[in-house]
């Protein structure tokens, strides 16, 4: 499934920067708080955060001096004073290309910098012109490898990662979804589902972050719901678009992908004891249906194997941050864009989806929506970033979403320049 485009594209895209933004403010404050108590040191926090130590000195004054606001990034939607115009760039991929094709690196740069007045830096330089294909990249050297450390605290690092298998005799084989925390090997998340895909991924999202929160790293395969690689045999490519790329890029949440099935060793090994147990005691207890597994799961097999194979981190701190005021239904839903018709009707895969009078405006005719698929199956319309309706999948209107909006525990943000404006919902 591809992401939105066009102008329906944009709105999200700003929405879910404002989404970015504020994740990353609450983030930041959450961290520099505990660091502050004590909780965990300095390096720690620097580490959670993906900031060098140095960087992390400027951020913890600026929050010392201005408090939650002095964590806001001011440039942000402002274009960079230094940036190199793209006239620059043409011209240099254009003497690259006719007059200096053989010439070494550091030998192109003497000569557009000396003779034809290129002012940028060598490593802008290179960088532009291996993008571009005009300049190879150095062969690796090589590396030393050694047993990778468990991560320090609760909530750096989770893997995600889906086992095929036969898990209950005589009915098809069903993926199991596994959510494992690097840190002490604690499943977080386990659900059986026909197959892996990206509708799955949001739901496995869903509830860690509505039961434990932000983390800051999730380690994956190279699944196509995951990421896209445009040529055979080669890596994925730079920049990834695809609807769980989206969600984790607007919380801020690295995204590392397994080069080998050797390389997600940890959830391997996990998944070698799942298949070596599991199987067997839903024969014993005589489950029959992967509804019924599901709920054995929840209810035994995985607070049973966190107790007997789980171990103490390192740190007793979490890197776990609450997220508060974010409509998650909203953004952890698959995303497809539209523009409403003029009788205020949108259509999805054969469905007419008709749009009620709304109080903001009296119509919403030739708007860029997007068409959302929850992770329950159900849809929604939303119009930069406000959900309008709600519908079963067959089109009908939910009419509880109309007369219930905002008592359902969900908070709506809304994000000004410098300040954010959170509206708790009643109930």
């Amino acid at each position: 499934m591809s992401a939105p485009t066009g102008d329906g594209l944009q709105v999200a895209m700003r929405y879910e920067q404002q989404v970015a933004r504020e994740a990353k403010v609450m983030t930041r404050s959450e961290v520099i708080q505990k660091a502050l108590e004590k909780r965990i040191t300095w390096l720690q926090a620097a580490d959670i955060l993906g900031l060098t130590p140095r960087h992390l000195a400027r951020v913890r004054m600026q929050y010392e001096e201005f408090g939650v606001p002095g964590l806001r990034d001011r440039r942000s939607g402002r274009r960079m004073p230094q940036r190199i115009p793209e006239e620059t760039v043409e011209e240099v991929c254009r003497l690259r290309k006719e007059l200096y094709p053989d010439f070494s690196m550091q030998h192109f740069f003497e000569r557009v910098t000396e003779r034809h007045g290129v002012k940028a830096s060598y490593t802008w330089m290179r960088t532009i012109l291996q993008a571009r294909g005009l300049a190879e990249k150095a062969p690796g050297r090589g590396q030393y490898r050694r047993k990778r450390e468990r991560r320090a605290m609760r909530g750096m690092l989770l893997h995600l990662d889906g086992s095929r298998h036969e898990w209950i005799a005589g009915q098809p084989m069903q993926d199991l979804n596994v959510v494992l925390d690097d840190a002490d090997g604690r499943i977080l998340f386990a659900r059986f589902v026909p197959e892996e895909g990206t509708r799955s991924t949001l739901e496995a999202l869903r509830f860690v972050l509505l039961r434990y929160g932000r983390f800051c790293e999730l380690y994956t395969d190279r699944g196509s719901h995951f990421c896209r690689t445009s040529k055979a045999s080669e890596g994925p490519d730079e920049v990834q678009q695809g609807q769980v790329a989206r969600v984790l890029k607007a919380l801020g949440i690295r995204h590392i992908l397994a080069r080998s099935p050797e390389a997600r060793g940890r959830s391997e090994r996990a998944f070698g004891t799942i298949q070596g147990r599991l199987p067997q005691e839903l024969r014993v207890e005589g489950i029959q249906t992967y509804s019924q597994a599901n709920e054995y799961l929840e209810r035994v097999f995985v607070p049973d194997f966190n107790g007997r194979f789980t171990v103490e981190p390192a740190e007793p701190e979490s890197a776990f941050v609450p997220l508060a005021g974010f409509d998650l239904d909203l953004l952890l839903s698959v995303q497809h864009d539209r523009t409403v018709r003029n009788d205020s009707t949108v259509t999805f895969e054969g469905t007419t989806l008709q749009l009620p009078p709304g109080k903001d405006r009296i119509h919403y005719v030739r708007c860029p929506v997007v068409v959302h698929v929850f992770v329950d199956g159900s849809l929604g319309i939303s119009y930069q970033g406000k959900l309008l309706a709600r519908y079963s999948r067959d089109g009908e209107l939910i009419r509880q979403h109309l007369e219930k909006q905002g008592k359902a525990g969900r908070r709506a943000v809304s994000v000004g320049d410098n300040e954010r404006t959170s509206i708790a919902a009643n109930g």
